[in-house]
């Protein structure tokens, strides 16, 4: 099971589509524990994104390159630098490779993960994006050991985004501005781990379609 890196800017302008139609619930839960500005700040990166890449005859890697840099230079907030370094990585760990099968889609997981824990200090619990993307690259890699094909490598990497993604609602915040309230930051789900959540289901969506 592959899928052409020819054909994977599909992949970076569902993304796109996914955060613009988000941005309000992206800024509302941000508002609730945090500055309010999360879905505003993402809109404004990948909507760039979405116009830098139109009518461009880019592949996957090509893709995921121009996101990752629009994000690191256009959007503020601590949210730039994570996910500007989590789609550069995807996009060098892809380069050179025209079809992707989920041996290649494993080291780019697992390349994009690494170099977000180098450049923050957040580890699992901490009520971040980790917490999300964690469990997912964990279900992924176990799927793939027990020699399961890509679509269902896919399926586990979002069943288990979903519930990282879910499982901030009850942590205590131990990184960022939420961290300052403490027991209050408890109930209320992570804006980076919502975005995540939403970034991890679309591509994994967007590669099944094209499988």
């Amino acid at each position: 099971m592959t899928f052409k890196n020819s054909n994977g800017l599909f992949i970076i302008k569902n993304l796109v589509k996914t955060i613009q139609d988000n941005k309000d619930y992206l800024s509302e839960i941000d508002g609730k524990i945090g500055d309010g500005d999360h879905g505003i700040n993402m809109n404004k990166g990948f909507t760039l994104c979405g116009q830098k890449i139109e009518g461009r005859d880019y592949n996957m890697s090509k893709g995921f390159q121009v996101l990752g840099q629009t994000l690191l230079t256009d959007i503020g907030g601590s949210m730039g630098p994570l996910y500007g370094v989590f789609f550069d990585e995807l996009a060098t760990a892809s380069e050179g490779y025209e079809d992707v099968d989920s041996l290649v889609f494993k080291n780019m997981i697992t390349a994009a993960c690494e170099a977000i824990q180098e450049i923050g200090n957040a580890k699992r619990g901490d009520k971040t994006l980790l917490d999300t993307l964690l469990p997912a690259i964990d279900a992924y890699n176990a799927a793939y050991n027990k020699g399961d094909d890509f679509k269902e490598c896919l399926m586990a990497f979002q069943e288990e985004a979903k519930k990282g993604w879910q499982s901030t609602e009850d942590m205590i915040a131990k990184i960022g501005r939420a961290s300052r309230l403490g027991e209050r930051s408890r109930g209320v789900l992570d804006a980076g781990a919502t975005s995540c959540y939403l970034i991890v289901n679309s591509i994994a969506e967007s590669i099944m379609e094209m499988l």
